[in-house]
Protein backbone atom coordinates (compact mmCIF):
# COMPACT_ATOMS: atom_id res chain seq x y z
CA UNK A 1 0.00 0.00 0.00
CA UNK A 2 1.66 3.47 -1.15
CA UNK A 3 1.78 5.53 2.49
CA UNK A 4 1.45 9.23 1.61
CA UNK A 5 3.74 11.68 3.16
CA UNK A 6 2.22 14.08 5.41
CA UNK A 7 3.91 17.37 6.98
CA UNK A 8 1.97 19.39 9.74
CA UNK A 9 3.81 22.70 9.87
CA UNK A 10 2.29 24.08 13.27
CA UNK A 11 2.22 20.60 14.64
CA UNK A 12 2.58 22.57 17.91
CA UNK A 13 -0.77 24.37 17.47
CA UNK A 14 -4.80 23.43 18.36
CA UNK A 15 -5.20 22.66 14.56
CA UNK A 16 -2.11 21.09 14.16
CA UNK A 17 -2.72 18.78 17.30
CA UNK A 18 -5.56 17.65 16.51
CA UNK A 19 -5.25 16.86 12.62
CA UNK A 20 -1.94 14.72 13.81
CA UNK A 21 -4.70 12.88 16.33
CA UNK A 22 -6.84 12.06 13.48
CA UNK A 23 -3.90 10.68 11.71
CA UNK A 24 -2.08 8.57 14.31
CA UNK A 25 -3.75 5.16 13.30
CA UNK A 26 -3.84 5.72 9.61
CA UNK A 27 -1.70 3.02 8.11
CA UNK A 28 -1.80 4.78 4.73
CA UNK A 29 0.13 8.15 5.57
CA UNK A 30 3.46 8.63 7.01
CA UNK A 31 3.85 11.80 9.39
CA UNK A 32 6.59 13.70 9.15
CA UNK A 33 7.96 15.49 12.17
CA UNK A 34 10.54 17.78 13.60
CA UNK A 35 11.23 15.93 16.36
CA UNK A 36 11.98 18.75 18.91
CA UNK A 37 9.98 20.75 21.51
CA UNK A 38 12.20 23.50 20.92
CA UNK A 39 10.64 26.11 19.13
CA UNK A 40 14.16 27.59 17.64
CA UNK A 41 14.08 24.10 15.89
CA UNK A 42 10.43 24.01 15.12
CA UNK A 43 10.52 27.18 13.49
CA UNK A 44 14.20 27.06 11.28
CA UNK A 45 13.52 27.79 8.09
CA UNK A 46 15.36 25.12 6.89
CA UNK A 47 14.43 22.55 8.86
CA UNK A 48 10.68 23.23 7.79
CA UNK A 49 12.00 23.69 4.09
CA UNK A 50 13.38 20.24 3.99
CA UNK A 51 10.07 18.36 5.28
CA UNK A 52 7.77 20.67 3.10
CA UNK A 53 9.67 19.46 -0.09
CA UNK A 54 9.66 16.15 1.27
CA UNK A 55 5.52 15.93 1.82
CA UNK A 56 2.74 14.88 -0.68
CA UNK A 57 0.34 17.06 1.61
CA UNK A 58 1.43 20.05 3.99
CA UNK A 59 -0.86 21.29 6.51
CA UNK A 60 -0.25 24.95 7.37
CA UNK A 61 -1.47 25.63 10.95
CA UNK A 62 0.14 28.37 11.51
CA UNK A 63 -0.51 32.40 11.91
CA UNK A 64 -1.10 34.27 8.53
CA UNK A 65 2.13 35.77 8.05
CA UNK A 66 4.06 32.53 9.26
CA UNK A 67 1.59 30.56 6.19
CA UNK A 68 2.90 32.85 3.41
CA UNK A 69 6.80 32.09 4.61
CA UNK A 70 6.25 28.18 3.72
CA UNK A 71 4.32 28.00 0.93
CA UNK A 72 7.15 30.42 -0.41
CA UNK A 73 9.17 27.23 0.53
CA UNK A 74 7.98 25.14 -1.46
CA UNK A 75 10.20 24.17 -4.15
CA UNK A 76 8.67 20.68 -4.97
CA UNK A 77 6.08 20.80 -7.69
CA UNK A 78 3.91 17.88 -6.30
CA UNK A 79 3.66 19.29 -2.89
CA UNK A 80 -0.10 20.22 -2.20
CA UNK A 81 -0.92 22.57 0.65
CA UNK A 82 -3.86 22.63 3.21
CA UNK A 83 -3.74 26.01 4.69
CA UNK A 84 -6.02 26.19 7.75
CA UNK A 85 -4.99 30.05 8.51
CA UNK A 86 -6.53 33.04 7.31
CA UNK A 87 -4.01 33.94 4.78
CA UNK A 88 -5.37 32.34 1.23
CA UNK A 89 -8.59 31.97 1.84
CA UNK A 90 -9.80 34.88 -0.34
CA UNK A 91 -6.82 34.73 -2.70
CA UNK A 92 -6.54 33.79 -6.08
CA UNK A 93 -5.15 30.33 -7.59
CA UNK A 94 -6.67 29.36 -4.31
CA UNK A 95 -9.44 26.70 -3.78
CA UNK A 96 -12.09 27.21 -1.11
CA UNK A 97 -12.27 23.86 0.69
CA UNK A 98 -16.13 22.79 1.14
CA UNK A 99 -16.61 19.85 -1.35
CA UNK A 100 -20.64 19.62 0.01
CA UNK A 101 -21.48 22.99 -1.75
CA UNK A 102 -21.28 21.77 -5.58
CA UNK A 103 -19.95 19.06 -7.78
CA UNK A 104 -17.62 22.10 -9.22
CA UNK A 105 -16.89 22.63 -5.78
CA UNK A 106 -15.08 18.86 -5.15
CA UNK A 107 -13.70 19.04 -8.35
CA UNK A 108 -11.67 21.75 -7.45
CA UNK A 109 -10.36 20.17 -4.74
CA UNK A 110 -9.69 16.87 -5.59
CA UNK A 111 -7.50 18.81 -8.33
CA UNK A 112 -6.27 21.27 -5.55
CA UNK A 113 -2.38 21.96 -5.72
CA UNK A 114 -3.29 24.58 -3.06
CA UNK A 115 -5.82 24.83 -0.87
CA UNK A 116 -7.40 26.77 1.77
CA UNK A 117 -9.40 25.30 4.54
CA UNK A 118 -12.34 27.27 5.73
CA UNK A 119 -12.93 29.05 8.96
CA UNK A 120 -15.27 27.69 11.68
CA UNK A 121 -17.81 30.61 11.87
CA UNK A 122 -17.40 30.77 8.07
CA UNK A 123 -18.32 27.24 6.99
CA UNK A 124 -21.79 27.77 8.92
CA UNK A 125 -22.70 30.63 6.89
CA UNK A 126 -21.82 29.79 4.06
CA UNK A 127 -23.17 26.12 3.87
CA UNK A 128 -26.42 27.90 4.91
CA UNK A 129 -26.31 30.74 2.41
CA UNK A 130 -24.65 29.28 -0.47
CA UNK A 131 -26.99 27.17 -1.70
CA UNK A 132 -29.63 30.16 -1.23
CA UNK A 133 -28.28 32.86 -3.50
CA UNK A 134 -27.57 29.91 -5.50
CA UNK A 135 -30.70 29.08 -6.36
CA UNK A 136 -32.17 32.66 -6.13
CA UNK A 137 -34.76 32.08 -2.53
CA UNK A 138 -32.11 34.81 -1.65
CA UNK A 139 -31.01 37.70 -3.80
CA UNK A 140 -27.17 38.38 -3.90
CA UNK A 141 -27.01 42.00 -2.25
CA UNK A 142 -29.54 40.49 0.39
CA UNK A 143 -28.62 42.56 3.81
CA UNK A 144 -27.60 39.29 5.97
CA UNK A 145 -26.85 39.59 9.39
CA UNK A 146 -25.21 35.88 11.66
CA UNK A 147 -25.02 35.40 15.47
CA UNK A 148 -23.00 32.97 16.48
CA UNK A 149 -22.07 31.18 19.65
CA UNK A 150 -18.72 28.98 19.71
CA UNK A 151 -16.74 27.67 22.69
CA UNK A 152 -13.30 29.57 23.24
CA UNK A 153 -10.93 26.79 22.08
CA UNK A 154 -11.41 28.58 18.66
CA UNK A 155 -9.33 31.19 19.44
CA UNK A 156 -6.40 28.84 20.18
CA UNK A 157 -3.52 28.76 22.86
CA UNK A 158 -3.70 31.89 23.75
CA UNK A 159 -7.69 32.25 24.67
CA UNK A 160 -7.47 28.51 26.15
CA UNK A 161 -5.19 29.59 28.51
CA UNK A 162 -7.06 32.32 29.51
CA UNK A 163 -10.07 31.18 29.76
CA UNK A 164 -8.82 28.67 32.12
CA UNK A 165 -6.82 30.36 34.11
CA UNK A 166 -8.52 30.65 37.75
CA UNK A 167 -7.63 34.33 38.11
CA UNK A 168 -10.19 35.13 34.90
CA UNK A 169 -13.11 32.88 36.20
CA UNK A 170 -15.41 35.79 37.48
CA UNK A 171 -14.53 38.36 34.49
CA UNK A 172 -15.18 35.19 31.71
CA UNK A 173 -18.02 33.15 32.63
CA UNK A 174 -20.88 34.85 31.06
CA UNK A 175 -20.72 34.55 27.20
CA UNK A 176 -19.32 37.22 26.05
CA UNK A 177 -20.00 39.61 22.37
CA UNK A 178 -16.38 39.93 20.41
CA UNK A 179 -14.84 41.51 17.53
CA UNK A 180 -17.19 44.65 18.22
CA UNK A 181 -15.19 46.56 15.67
CA UNK A 182 -17.51 44.22 12.97
CA UNK A 183 -14.05 43.46 11.27
CA UNK A 184 -14.12 39.67 11.86
CA UNK A 185 -11.32 38.19 9.83
CA UNK A 186 -14.25 35.86 8.86
CA UNK A 187 -15.83 38.31 7.43
CA UNK A 188 -14.21 38.93 3.86
CA UNK A 189 -14.57 34.40 2.78
CA UNK A 190 -18.15 34.91 4.62
CA UNK A 191 -18.95 36.82 1.48
CA UNK A 192 -17.11 36.19 -1.25
CA UNK A 193 -17.90 32.24 -0.29
CA UNK A 194 -21.84 32.71 0.01
CA UNK A 195 -21.85 34.95 -3.27
CA UNK A 196 -23.08 37.96 -1.25
CA UNK A 197 -22.37 41.53 -2.65
CA UNK A 198 -22.17 42.94 0.75
CA UNK A 199 -20.28 40.98 4.30
CA UNK A 200 -23.12 40.08 6.33
CA UNK A 201 -23.22 42.19 10.02
CA UNK A 202 -21.97 39.30 11.85
CA UNK A 203 -22.31 39.36 15.46
CA UNK A 204 -19.74 36.58 17.48
CA UNK A 205 -20.69 35.30 20.97
CA UNK A 206 -18.04 33.15 22.69
CA UNK A 207 -18.78 31.35 25.86
CA UNK A 208 -17.48 29.86 28.67
CA UNK A 209 -17.39 26.37 27.36
CA UNK A 210 -14.58 24.41 25.24
CA UNK A 211 -15.81 23.50 21.69
CA UNK A 212 -18.92 23.48 19.76
CA UNK A 213 -20.61 25.97 18.01
CA UNK A 214 -24.11 27.29 16.42
CA UNK A 215 -24.32 29.89 13.55
CA UNK A 216 -27.88 31.42 12.98
CA UNK A 217 -28.83 33.63 10.10
CA UNK A 218 -32.81 35.03 10.28
CA UNK A 219 -34.30 35.32 6.84
CA UNK A 220 -37.82 37.71 7.43
CA UNK A 221 -39.77 38.34 4.70
CA UNK A 222 -38.10 35.78 2.47
CA UNK A 223 -39.82 34.34 -0.52
CA UNK A 224 -40.67 30.36 1.29
CA UNK A 225 -42.38 29.29 4.43
CA UNK A 226 -39.75 27.23 6.56
CA UNK A 227 -41.03 24.22 5.62
CA UNK A 228 -40.05 24.18 2.35
CA UNK A 229 -37.06 25.99 3.15
CA UNK A 230 -36.25 22.88 5.12
CA UNK A 231 -36.85 20.58 1.95
CA UNK A 232 -34.78 23.06 -0.49
CA UNK A 233 -32.00 22.19 1.76
CA UNK A 234 -32.61 18.18 2.37
CA UNK A 235 -32.80 18.03 -1.26
CA UNK A 236 -29.35 20.09 -2.19
CA UNK A 237 -27.64 18.91 0.47
CA UNK A 238 -29.15 15.12 -0.29
CA UNK A 239 -26.35 12.17 -0.62
CA UNK A 240 -23.86 14.16 2.03
CA UNK A 241 -22.00 12.05 4.19
CA UNK A 242 -21.61 14.90 7.10
CA UNK A 243 -24.49 16.75 6.75
CA UNK A 244 -27.59 16.49 8.35
CA UNK A 245 -30.95 18.68 7.75
CA UNK A 246 -32.45 18.14 11.09
CA UNK A 247 -36.72 18.03 10.54
CA UNK A 248 -39.09 20.09 10.94
CA UNK A 249 -40.36 18.97 14.21
CA UNK A 250 -36.63 19.53 15.65
CA UNK A 251 -37.91 21.82 18.30
CA UNK A 252 -39.61 18.96 20.09
CA UNK A 253 -36.54 17.15 20.18
CA UNK A 254 -34.52 19.99 21.80
CA UNK A 255 -33.94 19.80 25.29
CA UNK A 256 -36.21 22.76 26.91
CA UNK A 257 -36.42 24.28 23.94
CA UNK A 258 -32.95 25.15 23.69
CA UNK A 259 -30.37 23.87 20.97
CA UNK A 260 -27.57 22.76 22.41
CA UNK A 261 -23.67 24.31 20.55
CA UNK A 262 -22.07 21.23 21.29
CA UNK A 263 -24.23 18.14 20.00
CA UNK A 264 -21.77 17.56 17.05
CA UNK A 265 -19.26 17.81 19.34
CA UNK A 266 -15.99 15.29 18.26
CA UNK A 267 -17.62 14.43 14.92
CA UNK A 268 -16.98 16.10 11.35
CA UNK A 269 -20.89 16.38 11.10
CA UNK A 270 -22.53 19.54 10.28
CA UNK A 271 -26.47 19.94 11.03
CA UNK A 272 -28.61 22.21 9.57
CA UNK A 273 -32.25 23.41 11.28
CA UNK A 274 -34.54 25.64 10.10
CA UNK A 275 -37.30 27.39 12.65
CA UNK A 276 -40.05 29.82 11.37
CA UNK A 277 -43.19 29.59 10.19
CA UNK A 278 -44.94 31.13 6.82
CA UNK A 279 -43.64 34.54 7.22
CA UNK A 280 -40.09 34.24 8.80
CA UNK A 281 -37.51 32.07 9.03
CA UNK A 282 -34.16 31.28 11.12
CA UNK A 283 -31.95 29.17 9.45
CA UNK A 284 -29.47 27.64 11.58
CA UNK A 285 -25.83 25.19 11.81
CA UNK A 286 -24.07 23.51 14.27
CA UNK A 287 -20.86 22.08 14.41
CA UNK A 288 -17.66 21.26 16.32
CA UNK A 289 -15.38 24.13 15.31
CA UNK A 290 -12.46 21.26 15.79
CA UNK A 291 -13.90 19.33 13.91
CA UNK A 292 -15.64 20.26 10.52
CA UNK A 293 -14.96 23.92 11.35
CA UNK A 294 -11.41 22.96 11.69
CA UNK A 295 -9.14 20.00 11.50
CA UNK A 296 -12.06 17.08 10.60
CA UNK A 297 -12.39 19.55 7.53
CA UNK A 298 -8.77 19.52 6.77
CA UNK A 299 -8.68 15.76 7.25
CA UNK A 300 -11.85 15.67 4.73
CA UNK A 301 -10.12 17.93 2.13
CA UNK A 302 -6.93 15.95 2.41
CA UNK A 303 -9.03 12.70 1.57
CA UNK A 304 -10.31 13.90 -1.54
CA UNK A 305 -7.25 15.38 -2.74
CA UNK A 306 -5.57 12.20 -2.46
CA UNK A 307 -8.44 10.29 -4.45
CA UNK A 308 -9.60 8.22 -0.99
CA UNK A 309 -12.94 8.14 0.72
CA UNK A 310 -13.55 11.41 2.26
CA UNK A 311 -14.82 9.43 5.49
CA UNK A 312 -12.08 7.57 6.32
CA UNK A 313 -10.81 8.79 10.04
CA UNK A 314 -13.33 11.00 10.47
CA UNK A 315 -16.48 10.20 12.52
Amino acid sequence: MKKFKIFVDGQEGTTGLEINERLRNRDDVEILRINSKELSVLWDVNERRKYINQADIVFLCLPDAAAKESVSLIENPSTRVIDASTAHRVADGWIYGIPELSPEHRKNIADAKRLANPGCFATGFIMLMYPLVKEGIVPEDYPATCHAVTGYSGGGEALIKRYESDKNKEKLNSPCFYSLGLHHKHLPEMQKHSGLSNPPLFTPIIGNYYKGMTVAVPLPNIKLPAAEINSFYKNYYQGQRFVKVMPMNVQDELEWGFMNAESCNNTNNIEILIFGDDKQVLVAARLDNLGKGASGAAIQNMNIMLGLDETIGLI
